[in-house]
């Protein structure tokens, strides 16, 4: 079964309550949503933005075992087996040996890290807002390793690297999707 992106988040919520994780999911649904349109794959953006609703559904509850229980997880659910694989990926090196290999799948191993990192750069900023972020503010709380210590640069750097791209284009992209979701403040 594919869910509509409005099931994916109503699953997302049996297994989550922190309102975090709740609005990361909604994020990194509209951010791969906004790449599925960019990319060329607009016929696949409610798919595409499944993927990143439900990419994190069992870490709250299970963060040991991120990326192996929501296979399960989802498995009990009969979602569709692409969606199974496309979110396990993005753990890939880390609990899982799933490489990323369909576009959205190193989109998603990429963008996801970088979300974070990107939020935490506009929190700092006076705007607080991704509206008025530059890709040369992002790049130097990058290089800040003690910055959002959290948002593994390996990952992201690496994410760029899959999908053939500097990381200044990852990061403007990104932050062109983030100005785009209606969950970004």
């Amino acid at each position: 079964m594919i869910p509509t992106p409005e099931e994916a988040y109503a699953l997302l919520c049996q297994y989550n309550e922190g309102e975090f994780h709740l609005k990361h999911g909604r994020v990194v649904g509209d951010v791969l949503r906004w790449y599925a349109n960019d990319l060329g794959y607009g016929e696949e953006a409610d798919f595409w933005q499944v993927v990143g609703i439900l990419h994190d559904l069992d870490f709250e509850q299970w963060p040991e075992e991120h990326c192996i229980k929501s296979q399960q997880l989802m498995q009990e659910h009969n979602l569709d087996e692409r969606i199974i694989r496309a979110t396990a990926s993005h753990g890939y090196g880390i609990t899982v040996d799933i490489k990323p290999e369909h576009e959205m799948e190193k989109v998603l191993y990429a963008a996801d890290e970088l979300t974070g990192l990107i939020g935490a750069v506009a929190i700092m900023r006076p705007s607080k807002s991704v509206s008025d972020l530059e890709v040369k503010s992002v790049r130097k709380k990058f290089k800040d390793k003690k910055f959002a210590a959290g948002c593994s640069r390996e990952v992201i750097s690496n994410g760029a690297a899959m999908l053939g791209w500097e990381l200044p284009t990852l990061i403007e992209k990104t932050i062109l999707a983030m100005r785009a979701s209606e969950n970004v403040d």
